[in-house]
């Protein structure tokens, strides 16, 4: 049997990334104060067991009131860069899996509760809220309190942020930092016409729409060392009438690529509450492949790529380069294993656990 394209190697700037199965960035809404807790130990420790190529730290507040909750993670002050450095110690201790983390600001979307307590905004009054901001005083659900639209310094303060949490990231040792300009959170909010009624050269044509997004990209990238790799992930479409749209999202990739990103990663939505996704297995796959076909960058596809010979299909017709997992590899933390022994091939598993191997692959270690 021919090596499945799943099982190939890509590489993404300094990354020779062992197959294309990567694990996308998933909030786990159990840090303290912004800092990583035993829980991110014991979840990552067993994603980074995984056999994927590639494992994505969740959003990450690069200040305060960046975060999506008061429980996520950030990577904005010593004791934030201490304690995601510890997490990080921890896996590297047992996994030589590379380790990215997305950096991220959460906007109009920030000052939520947990999602297993509802995700409802919380107030700036109440504990555990804060006043929230956007590109335009237009809040994610009208019953919210309105953001602050920023201005030329509260944008230069973001800005700076991005950069300083890249600073801190190169510092930890990451091996690559993912730009986080999706799911409806302060850069896309910038991109989106529905959440950008900005009259300055930030709002308006996609052009002055992107260039907040851009500087953010170009502040991450001057900061991180060029050796590592720096990527994007964006929502491809609002899934809404005069929202963002494919086109527009594939010339915003056009754009990043002559600035240098390394990556795109292709998700959608997330930006307004009457959106309407049409769902079903490989739904954004057709987002990717149009972005893939105006760039020579590396494109990631995700979103309900559940079977190996799914994913096997996406990377071999060309559709995207690379798959990304989320709630699969959480429903079943080896899926790239079981993947590889669906579709012929293998993955590099820790010692401690060869005697587990499927069984067609026994003869080639020794217990």
């Amino acid at each position: 049997m021919a090596q499945p394209v799943l099982f190939t190697p890509v590489r993404v700037r300094n990354l020779e990334l062992e197959n294309r199965i990567v694990i996308a960035p998933m909030c786990q809404y159990s840090a303290e104060d912004g800092c990583m807790t035993d829980w991110h130990l014991i979840h990552l420790g067993q994603l980074a067991l995984s056999g994927a190529a590639l494992l994505t730290i969740e959003a990450t507040g690069v200040t305060p009131d960046g975060r999506i909750t008061y429980a996520d993670v950030g990577l904005y002050d010593d004791a934030t860069e201490r304690a995601m450095a510890r997490v990080i110690e921890g896996i590297r201790k047992w996994s030589d899996m590379p380790i990215s983390v997305q950096l991220a600001h959460a906007g109009r979307k920030a000052s939520t509760d947990k999602p297993w307590f509802g995700g409802g905004q919380i107030a700036p009054d109440h504990p555990n809220g804060w006043q929230t901001v956007a590109p335009s005083a237009i809040p994610f659900n009208p019953k919210y309190v309105a953001p602050a639209a920023l201005d030329k310094e509260g944008l230069k303060r973001i800005r700076d942020a991005f950069a300083a949490s890249a600073v801190r990231a190169a510092r930890i040792g990451h091996d690559a930092i993912q730009i986080h300009a999706a799911h409806g959170y302060l850069l896309h909010e910038f991109l989106s016409p529905l959440s950008n009624q900005r009259s300055d050269e930030y709002g308006g044509s996609l052009e002055n729409r992107a260039r907040f997004p851009l500087e953010v990209f170009e502040a991450v990238r001057q900061a991180f060392p060029s050796d590592r790799a720096v990527t994007v992930r964006v929502s491809a479409t609002d899934w809404m009438d005069h929202g963002l749209n494919v086109e527009e999202t594939v010339a915003f990739a056009k754009m990043l690529e002559e600035k240098g990103c390394d990556a795109i990663h292709v998700s959608s939505g997330g930006l307004h509450i009457e959106q309407k996704i049409a769902l079903g297995p490989s739904y954004q796959v057709p987002l990717a492949r149009a972005v893939k076909a105006a760039v020579k960058m590396p494109v990631v596809a995700v979103g309900l790529i559940t079977e190996p010979a799914q994913a096997e299909a996406i990377v071999a017709t060309g559709d995207a380069d690379i798959i990304a997992i989320a709630r699969a590899v959480l429903y079943d933390p080896r899926w790239p294993w079981h993947a590889a022994a669906e579709l012929g091939a293998q993955v590099k598993p820790a010692p401690q656990y060869l005697r587990c191997q499927p069984s067609q692959f026994r003869t080639l270690f020794k217990s």
